[in-house]
């Protein structure tokens, strides 16, 4: 699930205590996403799981995947109301909690409807997460004036991976996944209170208006939303299918099913957390033209696989390739000209349109026609981001990034306070 920033009303000026503990607020909302990325790691390894269990056809499976989301989509704009009424820490440790408390839902569903009512509620928690923690990194990326969200990022694969690992040993011990889910589910709940502890407040000024539910996206956002949409969807797809993939199309084991999430979550975090220094060497667009070559590389191998040899490597090759396409996008969008803000919500609304689409359209192709078809168009939309890669060039590095220099909060971000 990844990646949203957000747009808030104007906020009271930021205490000086927050912002002399730089480290700290840094290391806070690193670990924040390394909890949430915990959750998503741990459900994708019991998504085979749960289609046995079900016995759901692909397309089946597709409709319960989608259902994420659709809660994640309608309820992401909530998220910065949660936020104006109660502060940024309360609203990231409170959304958290409940999140990884609705983990084990899935696993307690017995039938199909069941399971999307379940899964509709865990991805509406999510993306109200999702949104409240990508809005302290970004405060505080605009604070210490340099990259660091694709590192935060990088640490919410580094808790997939962490997750997923766990999961394939479940899965390898034949451990109840209910039992499994539930303990994580808990464990990783206790482990969001202290890890809040150290957040930055977002602290709405008393005079400020509750944000709108929802902000059209100004034209010039839409290209580089479209960006996005092509990274989120070989994201979504490669983390929902490719344990299927293997077990369908290779034949592979259960455990070794559940590995192929790893692979490419174990590549997203690497590049993830490098990719930071390899933006500035190398430029927004550069690294966007590469990066599609790569992804475009693994999806060819994925198609050309006839065995879990080949196909781990084609994901993890996907994982390389699109590891810091969306946060480009949304940095991007950041430094528009024009009502910043907006743009930002406008690229987050294309953006998460394509994890919308992306499990459904999977689901249907592969049903219609054959998996291997699907990542045919997961291929496509790789090579997509070398195409449109100019559609970044917004986001290079300005001077006074490369020096380290404070840069001014674009219009409408919110800003630090302390409480």
């Amino acid at each position: 699930m990844t990646d949203t920033p957000t747009a808030g009303p104007p906020l009271d000026p930021p205490d000086t205590g927050d912002l002399e503990r730089p480290r700290r607020a840094r290391t806070s909302v690193a670990l924040v996403f390394a909890v949430h990325g915990a959750v998503g790691g741990t459900f994708v390894t019991r998504i085979p799981w749960l289609q046995e269990r079900l016995g759901l056809s692909p397309g089946q499976l597709g409709l319960a995947l989608v259902m994420p989301a659709i809660g994640s989509f309608l309820a992401m704009p909530l998220a910065g109301r949660f936020v104006h009424r109660y502060g940024g820490r309360a609203a990231v440790r409170g959304l958290l909690t409940i999140w990884c408390l609705a983990l084990v839902l899935p696993a307690l569903a017995p039938s199909l409807p069941l399971l999307c009512v379940a899964l509709f509620g865990y991805g509406a928690t999510a993306g109200m997460a999702d949104v409240a923690m990508n809005a302290q990194g970004v405060e505080i990326e605009q604070r210490l004036g340099r990259s660091i969200m694709s590192g935060l990022h990088g640490m919410w694969s580094v808790g997939g991976l962490l997750a997923s690992g766990v999961g394939i040993l479940a899965a390898h011990q034949d451990l109840d996944a209910p039992v499994q889910l539930a303990v994580t589910a808990l464990v990783l709940a206790a482990l969001a209170q202290p890890v809040c502890h150290g957040l930055p407040e977002l602290k709405a000024a008393e005079e400020a208006e509750a944000p709108p539910r929802f902000a059209l996206p100004p034209r010039s956002s839409l290209v580089i939303g479209l960006v996005g949409f092509c990274a989120v969807f070989a994201e979504g797809a490669s983390m929902d299918w490719s344990g299927v993939y293997l077990k369908d199309v290779t034949g592979s084991s259960a455990t070794l099913a559940a590995a192929s999430y790893t692979a490419f979550a174990l590549t997203m975090a690497v590049s993830r957390l490098a990719g930071d220094a390899a933006i500035r060497r190398l430029g927004a667009v550069r690294a966007t033209r590469i990066g599609g070559v790569v992804a475009t590389a693994g999806g060819l191998l994925v198609v050309a696989a006839d065995s879990p040899a080949l196909a781990i490597p084609g994901f993890a090759l996907i994982g390389i390739g699109i590891a810091v396409i969306v946060p480009l996008a949304f940095a991007a969008a950041g430094r528009l000209g024009t009502n910043a803000s907006q743009a930002i919500a406008g690229v987050a609304t294309v953006t998460y349109t394509s994890g919308l689409v992306a499990p459904a359209v999977i689901g249907a192709l592969a049903q219609a026609t054959s998996l291997t078809v699907s990542f045919g168009l997961v291929t496509a939309l790789a090579f997509a981001l070398v195409l449109s890669a100019g559609a970044l060039r917004r986001a290079e590095p300005h001077a006074a990034d490369r020096d380290g220099a404070r840069r001014t909060a674009p219009e409408g971000v919110t800003a630090l306070s302390s409480q």
